[in-house]
């Protein structure tokens, strides 16, 4: 098929269908615009059907149904752009659901979710280093030391670089160029230059420097906004020189961008917040403690807590000892307490495996980020649990006058910092009434997980002798019934204008991956996924028939847009049942939608089929 332009195509249909005022809504599901106007009469469907892009129109359940094929949320989100049309809360790949608050968690869990295990694993050293050198077992001055630590913190202190690749896979941006704006922010005169702390400046213009190790927040914006100036960048360059330009560009604007503008508006919060909360201590150091108990997380969460920490020392340098720092162990421990509650109430094993190590490094370490990111942050209520605890036991911890005397961790092997200044009686009673409280509240109001589900069976490739090397397998993604795809429930499935396939009436809620590939489509509601081959073959797992309607109830995904998977990975799990008390066809569509590309697509023939039989066979 020709390039198409999706603004014109958007535009072309937008016309035919008898323009705007015609449409009452507009959504889209993996393969189709679906229209519901006002007045079908009004539409041309000839014409549509003429339109380069257009695979065919179908008029069904009230909606006019225009059928596009893979790239049709293209055309929905140029349709967004000239109308008033195309809210992404329906049915889309535009973006997740809930409020605002809702949609950031959902974006840095998801950002972090690949990396969960090497920081899970990281922390956990950590924790072990600090436990070997509070016990003597291992000197801090020793060069083994040095090497260990280094191991441990690596991840941590460049965690900006990781955070780069796993941002581009979310925004769609060139993660080497992503990486290299990351590197910029942790690079070793930068770092310099901010501790330092004398002026700074690019071509004249003042440049507030802060410390981006260890940071989130800056390098996602970062690559956030790198995302909008590439596509700009690909869409006007020459594409002779488009290749090297446009990472030129990108890094030499966005490098500057971020240093003059993410990071005097992070440190004007910061010093804001330590401004603050010092004043609060001169009057109601409880209410201090409140804050800093409750709220460290949060800060650290956005790098904010880089404006306490000078002041810290400072205090440390001149009285030996900061009040800052005394709310902080209830902070610390409340969430870890929240990560321990989850390790025991959850039912999911891979939870477990992130929430068990995760709360050992958080309670001996002060470590804090793997279970922040992979268990409570995600689920919502530990969290606000943990900031609950926190905000409690630091208030009493405050109200106690306690503080470090030394810069720890906040930790329980950093108990005895505490202990010299202050009451510490209070500090010992604050600090448990943090973990009692959220670990309680973890446990009697956190969500309680289902068990994950059984993992696909072992597909056994054929032998290289019985496959020809232009052939592809596509195995069935469920168990249960094949037909033909003439016989489907939906016309234009049935036709055959999506592509040769087969229906499978499934008996298991599992839905695996057919082919090897990289995930093109995900729907948001889990009903639909599209998964690309190294050999350009291009499959389409379309689960039930109208599903899209249900918006995602019923079905849970376990892959995202741009993922990689292997034949035999889970894609999502689906409740079968639910779906047909909705009165929904739960027939599994099965269909290669770039057949006219291809030599042959062959389909099994009707009858009894097992997950991980071939279903399809392609010829290249």
């Amino acid at each position: 098929m020709p390039s198409v332009d999706y603004r014109s195509l958007a535009g072309d249909i937008l016309q035919q269908v008898g323009g705007e005022e015609n449409i009452t809504s507009a959504a889209h599901c993996a393969t189709r615009l679906r229209l519901k106007l006002r007045d079908e009469s009004k539409a041309n469907k000839a014409a549509i059907e003429n339109l380069p892009g257009v695979i065919t129109v179908m008029q069904a359940g009230g909606q006019y149904q225009v059928v596009i094929g893979n790239n049709v949320p293209l055309v929905y989100e140029e349709l967004g752009r000239i109308t008033k049309l195309g809210d992404a809360a329906h049915t889309g790949e535009a973006g997740p659901k809930g409020n605002l608050f809702n949609q950031f968690i959902e974006l840095i869990s998801s950002i972090f979710q690949p990396m969960l295990w090497p920081l899970a694993g990281a922390g956990l050293l950590k924790a072990f280093l600090s436990l070997f050198t509070q016990l003597g077992w291992l000197d801090a001055t020793t060069q083994t030391y040095t090497i260990l630590a280094a191991a441990a913190d690596g991840l941590f202190y460049f965690l900006p670089i990781f955070l780069a690749v796993t941002a581009a896979k979310r925004f769609r941006t060139n993660q080497f160029t992503s990486m290299a704006l990351a590197a910029a922010l942790v690079y070793p005169t930068i770092i310099a230059l901010q501790a330092a702390g004398e002026p700074v400046s690019f071509l004249g213009i003042p440049v507030v420097m802060m410390n981006y190790t260890s940071s989130v927040i800056p390098i996602i914006v970062a690559v956030w906004l790198q995302g909008y100036l590439e596509r700009f960048l690909n869409r006007v360059l020459p594409s002779a020189i488009r290749n090297f330009t446009t990472p030129l560009l990108v890094i030499l604007v966005m490098v500057p961008v971020v240093l003059m503008t993410v990071g005097p508006l992070t440190t004007y919060a910061a010093q804001g917040i330590s401004t603050g909360i010092n004043a609060i201590f001169g009057f109601a150091p409880w209410l201090a403690g409140v804050v800093l108990g409750g709220f460290w997380q949060v800060f650290v969460l956005f790098g904010l807590h880089w404006g306490l920490v000078p002041v810290m020392i400072n205090d440390l340098s001149t009285q030996g000892y900061s009040l800052l720092t005394g709310p902080l162990l209830a902070a610390v421990l409340a969430q870890a307490a929240a990560m321990l509650a989850v390790f025991f109430r959850t039912r999911s094993a891979k939870r477990k495996q992130v929430a068990g190590p995760a709360a050992l490094s958080g309670f001996l370490a002060g470590i804090t980020e793997p279970g922040i990111y992979g268990v409570n942050l995600p689920l919502k209520l530990p969290f606000y649990f943990g900031i609950a605890g926190g905000a409690i036991g630091g208030a009493i911890a405050a109200a106690g006058g306690s503080a470090a005397d030394s810069f720890v961790f906040p930790s329980l092997l950093a108990i005895p910092a505490f202990a010299n200044v202050g009451n510490f009686t209070l500090q010992v009673i604050g600090t448990s009434i943090a973990i009692a409280i959220a670990f309680a509240l973890t446990w009697v109001f956190g969500p309680r997980e289902t068990a994950d589900v059984d993992a696909a069976p072992e597909v056994v490739p054929t032998a290289a002798s019985d496959v020809p090397a232009n052939a592809v397998d596509v195995i069935a993604p469920v168990a249960g019934t094949a037909v033909a795809m003439d016989q489907v429930n939906d016309k234009v499935f049935a036709s055959g204008t999506m592509g040769g396939g087969l229906g499978i009436v499934p008996t298991d809620g599992q839905v695996f991956a057919p082919v090897s590939g990289t995930v093109v489509v995900a729907m948001k509601s889990g009903h639909a996924f599209g998964i690309k081959t190294d050999h350009g073959v291009e499959v389409l797992v379309h689960i039930g028939i109208n599903t899209v309607e249900l918006d995602g109830r019923h079905f849970t995904s376990h892959v995202a847009k741009g993922q990689q998977v292997e034949q035999g990975d889970l894609l999502a799990v689906v409740d079968l049942k639910a779906i047909e008390e909705a009165g929904y066809d739960t027939t599994t569509v099965v269909v290669v939608t770039n057949t006219k590309k291809l030599t042959d697509v062959t389909p099994v023939t009707a009858g009894p089929i097992g997950r991980g039989d071939t279903a399809i066979t392609v010829t290249l």
